[in-house]
């Protein structure tokens, strides 16, 4: 008997010996501590340079997390310290996480290809000059379509003409914005825009509401904005506006109900467009003090200003998170579209939209996913996305590693540029993805 008890004790040692290893194994050996000394040093650094006010930052793998930290203020009155559930702007990380997301979904259902023509999808391109454009060619940014369109500034005008923003500051062009200076006697167009609730009209800010018959102005300058040539790379945010009415023709569902879907699958809430609808104003991260649109500091809606048109939902920008719910995403999608037992996405689109169809054209962007070429900083099958408000998010496959990195460095102003200027978000992801 005793016999049979020593056998019994040793395997299980063993076992529990096996079990410890294999869970450093999955770590790959991940140097915790040394890898948060160095992004302590990187974030308070960062801090005491005026880099942004506060951040969020977490490190993991598909199976676990190993740091999770939050760092500063919200704002430079350093009245609210950062939390786990306050929320960012993600900026142009709502093309991955929100209309790329719900397209890997929708292709790994059948219910659209990457070789459908925007115009046959969407009715309204038909016979026009961007008809035939494809999805692919959207999610590769390879339309030649322009950048972007400041449709908001049609709403715009002054009194005798004058220009809406000069270089030069003076009487009349007293307020920054950006690098140029705002014209004071600017006045709103009173046939699209209201500053009260009025019939069918669309709240694109909190005191201003938009007639829905200015969509037409805008999607007539998206058809003509093919002004460069397609096939090579340009990145743009038209293209995903368009992704996203293609998905919504095909699926008969707007983009903010399909992203929930996939949120709610994957059982994250601090995730979603229009936070105020979600979550407390104060827990919203602010954004820019904007002198020349909204004149007002940003806070609890979307700073892009051509995702405000759209009412916060759009295929460009939009999406508010806090980084644990953006950890549950990366963590299925290095899990091949598993999460908790539940198959999210097909492995093989993920596979798809992550890899670099063009690379042979010398175009290293997957599939809405950013890609670099490989450098001192990025590895080759490196994939995630980067947005204006300062934010951050890459995932390894081949490592099993991911980061995330929320900051609102355009508080108080876009202008703020050090983080870029550091490297600082390449450097912590060098770091941790060894």
């Amino acid at each position: 008997m005793i016999k049979i008890l020593t056998k019994v004790v040793f395997v299980f040692l063993i076992f529990l010996g096996m079990d410890g290893y294999c869970q450093k194994n999955s770590k790959k050996s991940f140097d915790i501590k040394r890898n948060e000394v160095y992004i302590d040093s990187m974030m308070n650094n960062a801090l005491e340079k005026g880099f942004f006010p506060g951040a969020q930052i977490i490190v993991g793998s598909k199976e676990a997390v190993f740091i999770e930290k939050n760092y500063g203020y919200q704002d430079y009155s350093k009245k609210q310290k950062v939390k786990a559930d306050d929320v960012y702007d993600l900026a142009s990380m709502s093309k991955v996480l929100g209309a790329t997301l719900v397209t890997m979904r929708i292709v790994g259902e059948n219910k659209i290809k990457l070789d459908d023509k925007l115009g046959d999808v969407v009715a309204m391109y038909k016979n026009t000059a961007i008809a035939d454009l494809t999805l692919f060619e959207l999610l590769t940014h390879t339309t030649g379509l322009k950048p972007s369109i400041t449709f908001y500034q049609s709403l715009l005008s002054t009194p005798d003409g004058s220009p809406l923003l000069s270089n030069q500051k003076s009487d009349v062009y007293r307020n920054l914005f950006d690098t140029m200076y705002v014209n004071k006697n600017i006045v709103y167009d009173s046939n699209y825009l209201s500053f009260r609730p009025k019939g069918h009209y669309i709240q694109i800010y909190k005191n201003m509401w938009l007639n829905p018959e200015f969509y037409k102005t805008v999607y007539n300058k998206i058809e003509n904005a093919n002004t460069n040539e397609r096939g090579k790379y340009l990145y743009s945010d038209l293209n995903l506006i368009l992704v996203q009415q293609m998905v919504e023709a095909k699926t008969g569902l707007k983009l903010d109900q399909l992203a929930r879907e996939i949120y709610t699958e994957l059982g994250i809430s601090k995730i979603g467009y229009n936070p105020l609808k979600w979550t407390s104003e104060e827990n919203v991260m602010p954004t820019e003090v904007d002198n020349f649109f909204r004149k007002d500091t940003i806070k609890g809606y979307v700073h892009d200003e051509a995702a405000a048109i759209f009412g916060g939902v759009s295929g460009n920008a939009g999406l508010f998170a806090n980084a644990e719910s953006i950890s549950v995403i990366c963590q299925m999608l290095l899990n091949n579209g598993k999460y908790h037992g539940k198959q999210i996405l097909k492995a093989k689109v993920i596979k798809e939209f992550t890899n670099s169809p063009l690379v042979k054209n010398g175009i290293y962007r997957g599939l809405g996913f950013d890609k670099r070429k490989p450098d001192a900083f990025f590895k080759e099958n490196d994939f995630g996305h980067t947005g204006f408000t300062g934010t951050f998010f890459f995932l390894n496959p081949d490592n099993d590693r991911y980061i995330i990195i929320l900051t609102n460095r355009v508080n108080p102003t876009r202008t703020n540029r050090l983080m870029y200027k550091d490297d600082f978000t390449a450097k912590i992801w060098r770091q941790v993805n060894h």
